[in-house]
């Protein structure tokens, strides 16, 4: 919330309009556009639009989404000597995070608000001057920019729980900035109001091309009443309502069927692959390997290599061919979890390794398929201490499923070239969340109950279980390398069938489902919220090899300390900010705030 705006907005294209659908996602550096020349036509709205997208992709706020969603978790460690190259990211694995600490700033999220902002402002005067910007136009448009606010507002409270907020769009240096932090129940609340209010304006699906082509890439590239239900569904799973998550899980996933559902009429595929799609995912449309060969892949390339799947909801798109094209590459995953050339700065926690190679008392991954997860593989590179991550820093990848123990090999993007998506939401994760709302729902029995009472609790959680066991199971079930399943491979209803096994199934399935999709930290956060104390988060964050376990233990006793800090520089420009106490200032003299 930095002084940082004069009488100019920032715009990200270099044309006026739009050849394509594809235009809009590939998008040149940014110009700087005079405010009193702009605002006058449709394509003036398309162009700032298109910058707070342009500005989500920046290298900056992407390694923030990065890092605050998985830095601080087990999934990670510090790879060698590499990490010396990045003392910021080196204090944050080693919990020794500061105010002084680079990677706390939250500009580039902040920028992305006031664009939305402005776009608020100004848009309703562009359908006032320009009659090829309709009201159906502008409210999509309100639409679409109040849900990338609240995407923006939903990273930082998740990430330093209290935050300034605001509505206005900023625009003259006048305009008073320096606001106070508002409570983070505060603006969930705003966010689920902001959402509620719009979602029904939303563009439910934009032109499509043919099956698979570029243009389904805007599917998936922009803002859909698909991405603004899964939004309100993790909104309220957050804020304890669980009835209302499992309402907007539901629309996500029938809209999600209704799709697939229309495309199957054009691909036609054969009664016996239909067959043995039903047995392995029921009637939930997620992308699958081919069920005829022993060599497994194709799924993890689709969906982050290709982009724009069948089961992601929003995702920021690149360009296949960033070194040819001059447009923005996937700069952040090269530089976190590798490219072809140079040691990226994290890697695999050995834990991951360990919890693999255990024969028992797993606490990540399924002793029913473990070997034949392909997750395992798709994740990170287990063969070695410091397992490579191989989610989005591999461009195709090859399970070779044909003997007991499979083996994969990998093509790493070249550091120039990374195009893989960034997923914000896809279907698993909407499941998942619906599962953990169930569990919420169900009932525990406490000391002194009777046996009848027992049993209407017992008849009352049946049903949850058995959904949310569908859920993770088919999850799960999609994920192993197997051409015809059978008991010992699968997950059985009875080893999980009491609201403590159900949920912590559930835990376990999205940690090794959506891992290093910058979800794993949000998930402890969200855990420590409800239960009220950080227990589960200490004994996850324990299993680090880069921390002291008696400092973890004591250090994140405090739920502060689960939250990140207010960067220094933010704190001297704005003199409402109260510093968290979890943390230092990282100086070693106070400071004076300034107006």
């Amino acid at each position: 919330m930095k002084k940082k705006y004069s009488n100019i907005i920032c715009a990200i294209c270099v044309i006026c309009g739009f050849s394509s659908c594809a235009d809009f996602l590939e998008i040149k550096p940014q110009s700087e556009i005079i405010l009193e020349d702009f605002w006058n036509e449709k394509a003036d709205v398309e162009n700032v639009v298109a910058g707070c997208y342009s500005r989500l992709q920046d290298d900056g706020v992407r390694r923030r989404m990065m890092i605050w969603g998985e830095a601080r978790s087990e999934n990670v460690m510090a790879n060698g000597v590499a990490i010396n190259g990045d003392v910021n990211l080196h204090n944050i694995l080693k919990e020794n995070i500061t105010a002084m600490n680079s990677y706390t700033t939250w500009d580039g999220f902040y920028d992305v608000i006031n664009r939305c902002n402005t776009v608020l402002k100004y848009a309703p005067e562009v359908a006032a001057k320009d009659p090829a910007y309709t009201m159906g136009d502008l409210n999509a448009t309100i639409a679409e920019v109040t849900a990338l606010r609240s995407l923006c507002y939903f990273y930082l409270i998740r990430t330093f729980r209290d935050v300034p907020f605001s509505r206005e769009a900023f625009t003259d240096d006048n305009q008073k900035m320096d606001l106070p932090a508002s409570p983070f129940e505060t603006v969930l609340a705003y966010l689920i109001e902001d959402l509620e209010a719009v979602k029904d304006n939303a563009v439910k699906r934009y032109p499509e091309g043919s099956y698979n082509s570029d243009q389904d890439r805007y599917q998936t590239g922009r803002i859909t009443q698909d991405a603004i239900h899964a939004m309100l569904c993790e909104l309220y799973l957050w804020k304890g309502d669980y009835d209302n998550s499992i309402r907007y899980a539901d629309l996500v996933i029938k809209s999600k069927q209704d799709i697939e559902e229309e495309k199957e009429k054009k691909r036609r595929s054969s009664a016996e692959t239909k067959a043995r799609v039903k047995v392995r995912l029921g009637d939930y449309p997620l992308v699958y390997d081919n069920l005829t060969t022993t060599t497994y892949g194709d799924a993890y390339e689709e969906i982050f290599a290709d982009g724009s799947s069948k089961e992601t909801i929003f995702e920021l798109s690149y360009d296949r061919t960033p070194a040819s094209s001059q447009l923005p590459a996937n700069s952040a995953v090269v530089s976190l979890y590798g490219g072809q050339t140079g040691s990226p700065l994290l890697v695999g926690s050995k834990y991951l390794k360990e919890d693999i190679e255990l024969t028992s008392q797993r606490t990540v991954y399924e002793d029913a398929n473990k070997k034949l997860d392909a997750r395992i593989y798709t994740n990170c590179d287990a063969t070695s201490d410091a397992p490579r991550i191989r989610k989005m820093s591999s461009s195709r990848i090859r399970i070779n499923a044909s003997t007991s123990s499979p083996d994969a090999t990998y093509s790493t993007y070249a550091n120039n070239s990374n195009s893989s998506t960034w997923i914000f939401y896809r279907l698993p994760d909407i499941m998942l969340m619906k599962a953990e709302a169930l569990c919420e729902k169900m009932r525990s029995s406490s000391p002194g109950t009777t046996a009848e009472e027992d049993s209407v609790i017992a008849a009352y959680n049946k049903p949850l279980l058995e959904k949310a066991f569908e859920l993770a199971n088919v999850v799960n079930k999609r994920s192993i390398c197997k051409k015809e399943l059978t008991g010992t491979d699968t997950l059985q209803f009875t080893n999980y069938a009491s609201k403590d096994l159900m949920t912590k199934l559930v835990k376990r399935e999205r940690q090794r489902e959506l891992m290093y999709e910058g979800k794993r930290w949000f998930d402890l956060v969200r855990y420590s919220l409800r239960a009220g104390n950080t227990d589960e988060l200490i004994d996850a964050v324990g299993h680090r090899e880069d921390v002291n376990k008696g400092f973890v233990q004591n250090f994140f006793k405090k739920m502060d300390a689960i939250f990140w800090p207010y960067n220094i520089d933010e704190m001297k420009v704005n003199r409402n900010l109260v510093p968290n106490p979890a943390f230092s200032s990282g100086e070693n003299s106070s400071y004076e705030k300034t107006n």
